[in-house]
């Protein structure tokens, strides 16, 4: 099989494609013929040797795909060969095959196509996961988004307004503010247009938001530390700006508000029952239009440079996509 392969730690101009043998699935695994793979920013921070999990070489990139089930490994029950699914396999996505454990992988919907389903499991599972269990967001709150015209950010735009929240996106660009809108956010806030805490405050009074969800990190966070509301939750999603801000202990005292980790990852170990609850209503939602998943470019194999380099040029809309093979 093709296989994209990371050997050193670089740019995506560092990766090659090369013929590899096909993986096998070990017990409790199931093998996957990749149709299409989701792309993230921890992507790009994997293959430069900058992320919490480094693999060792040569390593194959991409942490969620979506295709048919090829083989299951002894033990599988849950899943036959044919069966059209989505995985996180955390590695190994950006190939035409992957392994990856059953309890990573989940039946589509039918009307579900490949593309939306790599590119689904991992933002809107994040944002779920933020706005629900670790916010505990509520009906009529204020939502302020970070990043809203990325993936997560926009996941979050959409499931904070199907919670009944006023949604507050926040981007770096009109064009990125202007899809927000599209996804149901209710004002728009450009980084580059003023302090973002004072144009936070403007937009609810002087209170501050109820629950702020930061993907980015640095200077913003430094930001909405200073506009978040009393009993409010700061979300800690990730880090795009490239600095891990330092939190001043005090802010949290003033201003009687919570820092609240977000760790999907960890999270789908620990609580599965939680998860796959998340997943139902997730596609519930998905089923009835409440959200809408954006693929804004999608490459083939062989242009996984330029893919990745989206990212790093930051100008990823919402989710980008490899096509590897049509149904």
């Amino acid at each position: 099989m093709q296989a994209v392969l990371c050997k050193s730690y670089g740019p995506p101009e560092n990766l090659t494609l090369e013929q590899v043998d096909d993986p096998s699935p070990a017990a409790g695994q199931v093998l996957i013929d990749v149709y299409s793979a989701g792309l993230n920013f921890p992507d790009t921070l994997q293959i430069a040797g900058k992320y919490q999990f480094q693999p060792p070489f040569p390593f194959t990139p991409g942490a969620e795909v979506a295709g048919k089930i090829a083989e299951v490994g002894d033990g599988v029950t849950s899943f036959q060969p044919g069966d059209r699914v989505m995985a996180l396999p955390g590695i190994g996505g950006m190939a035409e095959r992957v392994v990856a454990d059953q309890g990573a992988v989940d039946a589509i919907p039918d009307a579900m196509d490949f593309d939306t389903a790599a590119c689904f499991g991992l933002v809107y599972g994040t944002s779920y996961h933020a706005l629900r269990q670790r916010a505990q967001l509520q009906p009529g709150e204020t939502l302020l988004v970070l990043g809203a015209g990325g993936g997560v950010g926009l996941a979050a735009v959409e499931i904070g307004k199907a919670f009944g929240a006023r949604v507050i996106a926040a981007a770096g660009s009109d064009q990125k503010l202007s899809i927000a809108k599209q996804h149901g956010a209710d004002e728009l806030l450009n980084y580059n247009d003023g302090s973002l805490k004072d144009n936070v405050k403007d937009l609810t009074g002087g209170k501050g938001a109820d629950v702020i969800y930061d993907p980015v990190g640095g200077d913003l966070f430094d930001q909405c530390t200073r506009c978040i509301n009393w009993n409010g939750r700061i979300l800690v999603v990730g880090f795009t700006s490239g600095r891990i801000p330092q939190y001043p202990i005090n802010l949290a005292l003033l201003k009687g508000c919570q820092l609240v980790g977000v760790f999907w990852g960890e999270f789908r170990k620990r609580e599965p029952e939680v998860y796959s609850q998340n997943c139902a209503e997730l596609f519930e939602l998905y089923q009835t239009q409440k959200i809408k998943p954006l693929i804004s470019q999608v490459f083939p194999l062989d242009q996984y440079a330029d893919a990745l380099n989206v990212f790093l040029e930051r100008k990823a809309i919402g989710k980008i996509a490899l096509h590897l093979r049509d149904e």
